[in-house]
Order: structure tokens, then sequence, then C-alpha cells
């Protein structure tokens, strides 16, 4: 939809990545009706979401988290049996691998939370391991969980296969659209307005990613979303490399991997991580550029060696970068905001906007339909910002915490 933009709409979603179009399909799934996305660029999908590894694992440090991705898997399953749009979803399993006594112990926890959760989890010897992964060595492990349910998707994939289910439900899509403003009178939203014209409105749905700190501020609302630097990259094809072979975790080096195209894409995260301050652009720019950090990307390669060496001579065809945005405390932003009726959030995903994209969804409708929420719902509320106290300082310093410590006991 490129033509001239409705005068009104129930809800307008702001953003078109992989949280905005999830919570696009959670909404006309669940009924909602005359919904109205608007995604500044040429087409969904195209800024951070463009830019993510696509690897969904569901063991999670709580029962909630674990369901939240469980719901996840359930939304790719269902979108990839459509005939005509698929979000390329691959079922392979995933191995995370404890390399000490310590996080052998985390992985019995966590098999004991997936088994709460009704998450079907094993832990797995050195042999099945192998099996399952020949070209990785797992003699220096401790322990190996296996989940045979995680796998991995095509980001991309994973928003027009929600556009195309949610267009056949009555959501309407408007790309090349910029939000300027947004109406409020007597403390709610009434309208939103950009470059095209003003759309009036009951909702406006934040999931503007690394802009959701600028869209707030129209409405009068400081919150602390810090997007930090994230890289990976994918090698040239590798004998071997079968794209049936499962994700794979290797928390005490930060690593996590898969196949991509016959090749290696290898993550990793930084121990010392670079963010940015939203503050310090605006609504209508851009985060900075990211140029490949070609001493953190071969830092990747050099802890991989020992579990595949051949990674050291595989050549590195594409690096993936991007700017997914982080929260003090590690938790998502969703709800309504209590200052300003109207206007909910859909944000501060801590790197888990795609995998989580479903879940995401799912919990926001919670929020708007359930009179009495969950308390992990409640948790996840606006209002723990704007209610109390804050400095950016500590924000910042915070948010980069939780992406250093992103695989930390």
């Amino acid at each position: 939809m490129n033509a001239n933009l409705p005068a009104q709409a129930r809800i307008v979603i702001v953003g078109g990545g992989a949280v905005g179009c999830g919570v696009a399909h959670a909404l006309a799934e669940a009924g909602f009706a005359d919904i109205l996305l608007l995604e500044r660029a040429n087409d969904v999908g195209e800024v951070t979401t463009s830019q993510g590894a696509g690897l969904c694992g569901q063991p999670r440090d709580s029962v909630e988290r674990v369901k939240l991705a469980m719901r996840s898997v359930a939304i790719f399953r269902e979108l990839q049996r459509d005939p005509d749009v698929k979000p390329d979803w691959h079922e392979v399993g995933s191995v995370r691998v404890a390399l000490s006594e310590k996080r052998a112990q985390e992985f019995h926890h966590l098999k004991k939370i997936a088994d709460e959760a009704g998450l079907e989890t094993a832990l797995i010897d050195q042999t099945e391991a192998s099996r399952r992964w020949p070209l990785m060595d797992f003699t220096q492990t401790k322990a190996i969980l296996w989940c045979a349910s995680d796998g991995y998707m095509t980001p991309r994939c994973v928003v027009k296969a929600y556009q195309h289910r949610s267009s056949k439900l009555g959501v309407r899509f408007a790309t090349s659209v910029a939000v300027e403003g947004i109406i409020c009178q007597d403390g709610r939203v009434t309208a939103v307005k950009t470059d095209r014209g003003t759309v009036a409105c009951e909702l406006v749905i934040n999931a503007a990613g690394a802009h959701a700190h600028h869209i707030a501020k129209l409405v009068g609302l400081d919150l602390p979303i810090v997007p930090v630097r994230h890289e990976y990259y994918i090698t040239v094809p590798m004998d071997g490399l079968t794209p049936d072979l499962p994700c794979f975790r290797i928390p005490e080096l930060t690593l996590y991997g898969r196949v991509r195209d016959q090749g290696l894409l290898l993550g990793g995260w930084e121990p010392n991580s670079l963010h940015t301050d939203p503050r310090e652009y605006g609504l209508s720019t851009t985060p900075p550029d990211i140029k490949p950090d070609w001493p953190v990307l071969d830092s990747f390669t050099e802890k991989i060696l020992p579990f595949f060496p051949t990674a050291k001579s595989a050549g590195v065809k594409t690096v993936g970068k991007g700017w997914p945005t982080f929260t003090p405390d590690g938790r998502f932003i969703i709800g309504e905001s209590s200052r300003v009726k109207g206007f909910v959030m859909a944000g501060g995903c801590n790197a888990h906007g795609i995998s989580g994209s479903a879940g995401i969804g799912s919990l926001l409708v919670q929020s708007l339909r359930d009179r009495n929420p969950s308390d992990y719902v409640k948790s996840l509320s606006p209002d723990r910002f704007t209610e109390t106290s804050w400095t950016w300082a500590d924000a910042s310093r915070q948010a980069k915490a939780v992406y250093e410590t992103y695989y930390g006991v």
C-alpha cells in the first residue's frame, strides 16, 4: 500500500520490523480490526530485522520466557505451512555446550525450567552430540543440552510471512511513510501525523526499534531504550555444512552459530560493547553507520577453532551488523502507558525481537485485552520507567551490561 493514507484507523502500528509485523499478526489473529502499520523504509523488514542472525532458542531462565519462545516456535510452524509465503523456518534443533561444572549445573537448572514449561529438552553425551554435529569437537565439554524443537529462520522471510497472513486478515501496510508527530487530547492519543497526512486513531503501538525512544518522546515519555551494536559473519560455503545441522551455542565463549548458505554463521556477545545514545540522532535520521569491527569478528574465529578447526581457513562472505535495543533490566517494554492513554509500547527487545516476535505479539494482546493480565505482563509495563527516577548514564551502563552478560550464569 503506497497510495494515500486512510483518514483513520483504530490501531496504528509504528514500525515494520519483526516486532511490528508480529504484533500486527497477533492482534489480527486475536480479532482486533482496523489496523494500519506504518514503515518509514521502502519495505517491511529492511532495517535491523534484515541484519538478524535468525536463531530461535527456547531454553530460558524463567518459565515465562520459555513459554514466550515456545509461542514463537508454534507460530513459525504454522506460518511455514502456508503454501505461498513462508518464514523459511528450519526446526533443526540446537546444542548448548558447557565447558565448566558451573555451567553444567546451569544446564540442569535450564532443563528443570523447561520441564516445568512443557518444553522437551535432554542432556546428551559427547557421542550423541557428535552424531548430530559431526564436524564439531565436543571433547572439552562438561555438559550438552539438546532442544529438538529449536531452529532458525530467515528474518525478512518471517516478516513477509507475517505481512502476508495479516493482510489476509485485514491489516493494512503503508511503507515509505515517516511519522512526524503524535497528536494527543486530554491525555489520550487521537492521531498520528506523517509526511503523507494525518491518521486519526485510538491506539498507537510503538514498535520502532532503534527509533522507539524518539516515538515515545513524541508523547512526552522518556524511555531508556539503548541501541547496542551486534555483529556476526557468514563464511563462504564449506564442505560438510548442510542446512539440517543444529544451531549451537557455547555460552562461556559467548558464541552462537548455525549453517547459512552452506557456510558458517558465527556471532558473539562482546565483553566490551559499543552502544549509541538515541538522544544523539533524531527521528528523521538513522543510527550511526556500523563498519565491520575485524578485531572483534576475528576473536570469534579464534574462540571457535578448538571446536571447529576448519573455520580458520574459511573466507568471510558477509558481515551482519545492527543496533538491537536493550533496556536497563533486560526486560521487554510492552503495554499501554498510564500517562498517555492509547500509547502502547512494543520495544526494548534485548536482541529477541525476531525470535520472540510472535510471543511478544501475544503478550501485547494480553496487555490490551485482559483487565488483569499476568504478573509477568505487568512487569513489562513502560510505567516502570516513567514512574521512577533514573539517569541516562546509569541506564546506558546497565543496558550494556545486559548485552555483555547475555550468557552470564
